[in-house]
């Protein structure tokens, strides 16, 4: 099992610590085609104190190995640390869509070793449902000093990935159209990597858009049978909310499992072979 830090935080508990020094958060609100929105939101309204992290250009590298790979690991630390975030400081993160985007902040920091990073369990619904202050004002917060480890870890590439092809547990964590191949986003196949299970990020949430419990996260993220014998791995359209199935994981007590960061966008636009349909060995199609 796994005994890191609780990665959690609650509305509650980040209110009563919103005054304290050590403590610093990052806005990543995004919105999937809608270049812009996120920051626009944030200085309308925001948390008090909060700095606003763009997806696109803090969180990514420019289209590569996927539709939005990570960054070089030291330039990432790097500006990080201009945006006010340091080693000291506990990190808080949040989006507008329950962790799916902000996860992608959190496994960075997190898998290049930052000690204490944490989620708002149900961004920025969950501040709001608590009447949490939110305010105009934006925050200069002094730079930092950021550093990490120079070496991405707990992640995987296509071709690792494909050579171990039925000796890992690989999950998928988008939607069961677009997983079963009836939807894709916009100059994109449809389906998804032959083997992998469906477990939509929205099926690990309860309905007011916190994570689902432990008890209830085992099972729905471990395999059976042979499959919970292998490790596990994780993927999704462009390899940033599969970082929240890293999260859920992680809240389960598994160890922490590999990350796809190329994830689908990645596999498909590089012939590999795509199966179809609602099950994981669903008919390969034709391209």
């Amino acid at each position: 099992m796994n005994t890191k830090l609780n990665p959690l935080i609650s509305a509650s508990e980040l209110l009563e610590a919103l005054d304290d020094p050590s403590i610093r958060i990052a806005d990543v609100r995004y919105f999937l085609g809608e270049p812009g929105r996120g920051s626009k939101e944030f200085t309308e309204g925001h948390i008090p104190g909060a700095v606003y992290v763009d997806l696109d250009t803090d969180l990514a590298a420019p289209p590569g190995a996927g539709a939005k790979p990570v960054p070089d690991p030291i330039a990432f630390a790097a500006r990080m640390g201009e945006l006010g975030f340091g080693n000291e400081h506990t990190i808080v993160i949040h989006d507008a869509a329950n962790g799916q985007f902000g996860a992608r902040m959190w496994a960075m920091l997190d898998r290049l070793g930052h000690p204490n990073v944490r989620m708002l369990d149900g961004g920025i619904g969950a501040w709001k449902g608590i009447d949490g202050p939110w305010t105009a004002d934006v925050a200069a917060p002094e730079p930092a000093s950021m550093e990490l480890v120079s070496e991405w870890a707990g992640t995987i590439d296509r071709e690792q990935l494909a050579e171990l092809q039925g000796k890992v547990d690989l999950v998928d964590v988008r939607a069961p159209d677009t997983y079963g191949g009836a939807d894709a986003p916009a100059d994109a196949v449809g389906g998804h990597i032959p083997g992998a299970r469906n477990r939509p990020c929205g099926s690990m949430m309860t309905e007011d858009g916190r994570l689902k419990s432990a008890e209830e996260l085992l099972p729905l993220i471990r395999g059976e049978g042979e499959r919970a014998k292998l490790p596990l791995v994780v993927s999704c359209q462009s390899g940033v909310t599969a970082c929240f199935g890293a999260l859920a994981a992680r809240v389960a007590g598994l160890e922490d499992p590999l990350i796809y960061v190329g994830s689908f966008s990645d596999w498909s636009s590089t012939g590999m072979p795509i199966a179809h349909g609602a099950e994981p060995e669903g008919p390969i199609v034709n391209r």
